[in-house]
């Protein structure tokens, strides 16, 4: 009876141990999970040392019969052990590179593309100008405007970009301040999130009729990854995203890993759980099944080190290593494109040699992985950046990483100028062809006007500009606004229900004009206001 106490308490304690570390780290009940290898190897360890502690204890441990059963249990225990350690890592190394270098460079479906063909020229209006370093930034001054709620809750540093009603957007959560404001508003939820126009630079506070539930802050059942694991305890999950969908509806979404080599190695995503996250609701979907809406499923990281091992891996591991024939391998950043209604992941391709020039460039599909490369050769991005800075030094500006853009038909790299307080003051506009032409301006279209300039001079051709549209009427009302330091005037004509925005810097002739006047604008449209490119 002593016995069976003595095992049924070891079981117990043993089983609280594990429920613990089991509700702490959370790990998936998949042998191709790390975690729940780390998690079986905990297990044998506390078994282990339960058994060997209570062998000394044990008063009885000198009967011949009890000290024979405890050392056989010991020893049974302890040689499990070593065998799942011994699996492991062995188990690591057949899943590396190294073992199965062709199937690692075939992970990634790539396909040659031109570059015109996909990347259309866009109003200045349509580029994102900010980074999330500088989204962060603006998200903190608006949470501390907000007297209602700065108290209770702090902003989460999510910032997922994302397409949002055809604009490039970055969302976050608001999440609860400390423990304790937890305990106080947890019955109704977080409140809101904040959502930032990388165009216009507005930062919205969107209020939600009910709160959201379901979170990073979350405690206890209603953790997102809690309550992940609980309804999925074998799938292994990457790092899951905010992101909202066409109605503003909060959701997390969730990407699960896919594990095509070996135990470990070659990993994709395989499938998405979507979860409501002010409901709760679950959705699970198949890759190829994810909404359209969904922006976020592959990260920028497990994209890049896809296309390094495509690139790297052409001639086998050890040509990656030694000889290096043919190797590619991504440049040191990345950053965002919107396009075709999906968020794009774009970084530069140099040689393994890593010399400071690109041969090209690729866009990565952050929903479906596809992958497109572009042969461009030109300046790599921090040749770029330098460039940039090299102009304005004798301000101390910053560059932030490059967005490839189309400007006049020619693949340019755009690049905000940051002061010390991480704030947005100028812009420039370096071509990837003949980095040495490098256009700065205080705001965008000052900027893309001074480069079309500056590549006239050099004799590139530039796409024509006179087949803008145009318009002609009389002038029925002029605003003039200041916006970050730059007088713009907004006007109507009589016989146009759109709204034209003319900068003065760019056109300081329109403060001649009165109401009444006609006045012809050649313009690009955009969703709130036409911006004006040409006066007549």
């Amino acid at each position: 009876m002593k016995k069976a106490i003595k095992i049924l308490i070891t079981l117990v304690i043993l089983g609280i141990v594990g429920f613990v570390y089991y509700y702490i780290t959370l790990p998936a009940i998949n042998f191709h999970s790390p975690g729940f290898w780390w998690f079986i190897l905990f297990a044998l360890i506390v078994a282990t040392a339960i058994i060997g502690i209570t062998s000394v204890l044990d008063k009885n441990s000198k009967h011949e019969r009890q000290k024979g059963g405890r050392h056989i249990l010991f020893t049974l225990v302890c040689s499990i052990t070593v065998i799942m350690l011994a699996i492991f890592i062995i188990g690591g190394i057949l899943s590396s590179p190294v073992v199965n270098s062709k199937k690692y460079q075939k992970l990634l479906a790539v396909t040659e593309r031109n570059y015109t063909d996909d990347i259309k020229e866009i109003s200045y209006k349509e580029i994102p100008i900010l980074d999330k370093d500088s989204a962060i930034l603006l998200g903190s001054r608006k949470m501390g405007s907000i007297a209602e709620y700065v108290s209770q809750f702090e902003v989460a540093s999510k910032y997922t970009q994302v397409n949002y009603t055809g604009k490039p957007v970055r969302v976050t959560p608001l999440e609860y301040g400390s423990f304790f404001k937890w305990i106080t508003n947890r019955s109704k939820g977080i409140p809101a999130y904040i959502r930032i126009d990388m165009t216009t630079q507005n930062v919205e506070l969107v209020k939600l009729e009910n709160g959201m539930k379901y979170s990073e802050s979350e405690r206890f059942g209603r953790d997102i990854h809690r309550y992940l694991r609980f309804h999925y305890p074998t799938y292994v999950f990457d790092t899951i995203n905010f992101e909202i969908g066409d109605d503003g509806t909060p959701y997390w979404i969730c990407p699960v890993k896919k594990y095509n080599i070996g135990l470990f190695g070659g990993q994709t995503i395989g499938r998405a759980v979507i979860v409501n996250a002010v409901t709760g609701e679950l959705t699970d979907y198949a890759i190829e099944e994810v909404p359209t809406w969904v922006d976020k499923v592959f990260s920028a990281d497990m994209l890049i080190s896809l296309y390094d091992y495509h690139g790297t891996l052409i001639h086998g591991y050890w040509n990656s290593v030694f000889g290096q024939k043919d190797a590619l391998q991504t440049t040191d950043g990345y950053n965002y494109i919107a396009m075709e209604d999906d968020v794009w992941v774009y970084t530069g391709v140099t040689s393994v040699g890593a010399d400071e020039s690109n041969v090209g460039f690729v866009l990565m599909n952050q929903r479906t992985s596809e992958t497109r490369f572009y042969s461009i050769s030109g300046a790599e991005e921090y040749s770029a950046m330098a460039s940039a800075e090299g102009q304005v030094q004798h301000l101390g500006y910053k560059a932030t990483f490059p967005l490839l853009l189309n400007i006049g038909g020619e693949p340019t790299y755009f690049i905000a100028l940051k002061d010390a307080a991480g704030l947005v003051k100028m812009y420039a506009m370096v071509n990837i062809a003949r980095y040495q032409i490098v256009a700065i301006g205080d705001t965008v279209s000052s900027c893309e006007k001074t480069y079309l300039e500056l590549m006239k001079s050099s004799g590139i051709s530039v796409t024509d500009t006179s087949k803008l549209p145009k318009v002609t009427g009389a002038i029925s009302k002029i605003v003039d606004c200041v916006i970050d330091g730059n007088t713009h005037y907004y006007i109507l004509l009589n016989n146009s229900d759109e709204i034209f925005d003319v900068l003065v810097n760019d056109f300081i002739g329109i403060i001649k004009y009165n109401v009444g006047d006609r006045i012809t604008f050649s313009y690009s449209a955009g969703p709130d206001s036409n911006t004006v490119l040409g006066i007549e």
